[in-house]
């Protein structure tokens, strides 16, 4: 037996329905989208792009004398997560500044000791999480700054 349904009119109720579904899910997409934008952005790559376009070319520079030393550094962290710096410069020291990437810890100050020649460790650990490693690494009165991601 076959039925035969009958159609019903399309309304403005259903034109209606659809509307107001396709806005709500657009609606809902925004604000989950802006919260987690929100949520995961630690602050400002630069306070002013124009000052740092500026100092571009000076950090250009600062980059070609760095390279021209032929300093060989490499930066990771041991089993008690204390950050260690392996150099083909022995005799120098270093310090560093341990930042977390969204801003959502204090940065850390670090402090190394030598502990074989051309090796440098820090006197204290790194809490868990990632962190970006700023070093300045010091000899013969001539500095070589160097960045490190460290999970």
């Amino acid at each position: 037996m076959i039925r035969h349904f009958k159609a019903r009119p399309f309304t403005g109720r259903h034109m209606a329905a659809i509307l107001v579904a396709f806005f709500a899910v657009v609606i809902a997409v925004n604000i989950t989208m802006a919260r987690l934008a929100i949520g995961s952005f630690g602050g400002t790559v630069v306070d002013n792009s124009y000052v740092a376009s500026q100092k571009f070319n000076g950090w250009l520079k600062d980059a070609a004398a760095q390279k021209a030393l032929g300093w060989s550094v490499a930066m990771s962290l041991d089993g008690q997560r204390h950050v260690v710096i392996d150099l083909d410069a022995p005799g120098a020291h270093a310090t560093a500044t341990a930042r977390h990437p969204l801003g959502r810890a204090p940065d850390i100050a670090i402090d190394f000791v030598p502990v074989a020649p051309g090796r440098l460790r820090a006197t204290r650990p790194l809490p868990a999480g990632r962190w970006l490693l700023h070093a300045t690494i010091s000899r013969d009165g001539r500095d070589f700054h160097a960045m490190e991601t460290l999970k």
